[in-house]
């Protein structure tokens, strides 16, 4: 049961490094001063420590931070012969570093490769073997259907995968980005088990929609925004209130790539995020009093 504190309410929601410049142990400094918690890990943070991927590991054990979980394997799934076989060596590589970083969480999106099959029981088929390879290391898959994804880009296609996988430890991510950028009705989400919905993924964009597949992928990698920051804060506080409706329990996560902030000094990018967290908190799923030290905000610009 979720305790009824501002304190735990908050430490639901954490950031991604992806949203910050500089070095590793700057970007887990910043989030941790901001308020947060816990911090969703990209591969390139770990094992482009300019001390190795050991140092990377430290810092992130010395961090005080909660791991969130670990990304991206990217085109797993629908590929055969000697593409299966690279992908897999991959896999097993990407497991091995969020078994070391204490991930409970590898995050796997849907694939884009013009190679890949559209037959249901062949993702299935490869869905569970990847789930099966991180078994042994107490991690669970989170598959998350990319809004210009191949064959499965939208949430009800990627859970209708995970459901034919049948694995225990194989769940879905939602990304309300490509729940915006694809149109997708909260009534998709009717028939997920919100026990298998291992990781919720939060950001906006500027605009109301995107009109071609390449707008969707700019937009997607340069352009998002903290939640309560874009045109969608209603359509995300919708969503944010149905998962918590649903009985949801687990993280979110701010994945926010955005260019600007890139080029921004980490306090000021880590505040913003921070921003957004109370304003979900407080203001969209109106639990307790902010933690002393934080003002309450009730909404965003």
């Amino acid at each position: 049961m979720r305790q009824s504190t501002m304190q735990r309410n908050v430490a639901d929601f954490g950031m991604d490094t992806i949203s910050l410049a500089g070095p590793l142990e700057a970007k887990l400094a910043a989030v941790k001063a901001a308020g947060f918690g816990q911090i969703m890990l990209a591969a390139r943070d770990i094992v482009g420590h300019p001390e190795g991927i050991e140092a990377a590991v430290h810092a992130v054990r010395n961090s005080g931070l909660r791991v969130t979980g670990f990304q991206v394997l990217r085109d797993f799934e629908g590929l055969s012969g000697h593409l299966h076989s690279y992908k897999v060596d991959i896999a097993k590589q990407m497991i091995l570093m969020a078994r070391d970083l204490g991930a409970p969480v590898l995050l796997a999106c849907s694939s884009t490769s013009s190679h890949a099959t559209a037959d249901a029981e062949a993702i299935a088929r490869d869905l569970r073997k990847l789930a099966l390879l991180a078994l042994p290391h107490g991690i669970r898959v989170a598959f998350e259907g990319l809004s210009w994804g191949r064959h499965i880009n939208e949430v009800h296609q990627a859970w209708a995968a995970v459901e034919q996988a049948d694995c225990p430890n194989l769940g879905l991510a939602i990304d309300s980005y490509h729940q915006f950028a694809t149109s997708t009705p909260l009534s998709a989400l009717e028939d997920v088990d919100p026990a298998k919905i291992y990781l919720v993924q939060l950001s906006d964009f500027m605009w109301q929609e995107t009109r071609t597949v390449q707008e969707r992928i700019e937009t997607a990698r340069h352009f998002r925004v903290f939640p309560g920051e874009g045109v969608h804060s209603q359509a995300l506080a919708e969503l944010v209130r149905t998962l918590d409706g649903m009985g949801y329990q687990g993280d979110y996560s701010f994945e926010v790539f955005n260019d600007d902030y890139q080029q921004l000094p980490l306090p000021y990018v880590a505040q913003r995020a921070w921003n957004s967290a109370l304003w979900l908190a407080e203001g969209v799923l109106q639990r307790a009093v902010p933690l002393p030290g934080h003002p309450r905000i009730k909404t965003l610009a």
